[in-house]
């Protein structure tokens, strides 16, 4: 009985080491809740990332994995600019030389609407395709993602699985398609993720789809087709890379995201920042820290872009797990509100704020506000982003790292604030509206939130510098 009383003591001084540790509890400021009647708060998180190759020229694979998946008919899917690029042509040469029957969709709209899913959804079934491939940035590939599984699921109404509580958010039960991505921009790793996004036009804000079957099966990462960014687009894309491991490095820890779930199924595919997906966050930020400057100024510079393109997946398995927050939430309605603004490098016959350029204008406001809630890993990444905090005091945390940013930003041309994109403080209201059914994002912040709160964050984002 003594030896059997050690060995249970022993175990509780180890349970009770583990739980103070910083790296595993992931305690921030907040308590973890708890009930009378059990855990409230959630207890464990779960990896889900798609297979990812990587290497130059490896798009001339694409053929083979198809043939070696025994499919026979392949629904390409791609955008205008792209379809008479390399990478598009690399992937139809690589079909062709594998004898591999395909029909090519190449009307896939740059930013996506609830039309334009509908749309490419309606190819889909018509063409009674049994695999995908998408070549593109992320609308194209969330459009993908959005069109097997409408095809896949053709009885679904097209609410059903859209985010609550804009849609029903139903859970993904049905068999989809295999699917391969071939990203041609470095920003929003969704060839890692099972997230699509689009704009709901009758709101005029942006929700999407999330479900981890939704993720590629393989995603194909062919550097060589970075070579074809033009500047702005390399530098918004980017700055969605560099808000995705921010967000996902700040957000509300795994076990303090209520609810606990009842089934494993209904854990949500964005759980709270977790040990693992900080790794990722945290080596994407080390990459940005190094060559996203360099990406943006010099397109010849292969050594950056390269690393820009890995980086943009370390930190879509990041945040393709933990999830994001406020930046994200505030984005949607930035980009679905657009006015007259088209940004420059985006050939587009509609008005347009690139999603990466929606999501940094609100950062340094959104960084400095939840501070607070977890001073270190702020300034942590402030100093991984080249900012001196060898005499930073905590409290001091959120404006280091809005500095940063801000130089960053500053540094890579990007517009003065919500203004200079064509908003008013007349529109905030709406912005806020906008705002506050993005919950599936932004109850992931690690600071709780008003809606005042966030008029205050609009307010401060009208102009940056």
């Amino acid at each position: 009985m003594a030896a059997q009383r050690r060995a249970f003591d022993l175990l509780q001084q180890f349970q009770q080491a583990a739980c103070r540790c910083p790296t595993h509890s992931h305690t921030y400021s907040r308590d973890i809740g708890h009930t009378g009647s059990g855990k409230t708060t959630d207890y464990a998180f779960e990896m889900a990332i798609s297979n990812i190759r990587y290497g130059e020229n490896v798009t001339q694979e694409v053929g083979m994995d198809l043939q070696n998946m025994g499919v026979k008919n392949v629904c390409v899917m791609t955008d205008k600019n792209l379809s008479q690029l390399p990478p598009v042509k690399a992937v139809l040469n690589s079909l062709v030389k594998n004898s591999m029957k395909f029909k090519m969709y190449d009307t896939v709209r740059v930013e996506p609407t609830d039309k334009s899913f509908k749309d490419a959804t309606e190819f889909a079934r018509k063409g009674g395709f049994d695999a995908f491939v998408a070549v593109g940035g992320g609308s194209v590939i969330d459009t993908c993602k959005a069109a097997n599984l409408y095809s896949s699921s053709p009885e679904s109404d097209f609410l059903d699985y859209i985010n609550a509580p804009i849609g029903k958010g139903k859970t993904v039960n049905v068999t989809l398609k295999p699917l391969i991505a071939v990203p041609t921009t470095s920003g929003t790793g969704s060839e890692t993720t099972g997230v699509a996004i689009f704009d709901f036009e009758d709101l005029k804000t942006k929700t999407g789809i999330a479900s981890r079957l939704m993720k590629p099966t393989l995603g194909i990462l062919d550097p060589l087709h970075t070579l074809h960014m033009p500047e702005r687009v390399a530098a918004n894309s980017g700055f969605d890379v560099l808000c995705h491991a921010l967000e996902s490095y700040t957000a509300l820890p795994f076990n303090m995201r209520s609810p606990c779930p009842s089934n494993p199924n209904t854990r949500p595919t964005y759980q709270g920042s977790n040990p693992i997906s900080d790794v990722w966050a945290k080596h994407a930020l080390r990459i940005v820290a190094k060559y996203f400057k360099r990406t943006v100024r010099n397109p010849e510079d292969r050594e950056a872009r390269f690393s820009m393109h890995l980086a943009s997946a370390f930190a879509g398995i990041g945040f393709g797990n933990a999830g994001v927050h406020l930046c994200h939430g505030m984005s949607y309605p930035i980009s679905g509100l657009v006015k007259t603004y088209k940004a420059k490098d985006y050939k587009v016959d509609h008005p347009i704020v690139p999603h990466g350029l929606s999501v940094i204008l609100t950062s340094p406001a959104v960084f400095t506000f939840t501070a607070s809630m977890c001073p270190e890993r702020h300034l942590e990444a402030a100093e991984i982003l080249g900012a001196d905090i060898r005499t930073v005091k905590v409290k001091d945390a959120g404006l280091v790292l809005a500095d940063t940013l801000r130089k960053f930003m500053f540094d890579l041309n990007v517009e003065d604030g919500l203004h200079a994109v064509g908003y008013s403080k007349a529109d905030i209201p709406d912005l806020v509206k906008g705002t506050l059914p993005q919950e599936r994002v932004t109850k992931l912040s690690p600071r709780p939130h008003t809606e005042e709160d966030l008029t205050t964050l609009f307010e401060a984002s009208m102009k940056i510098y």
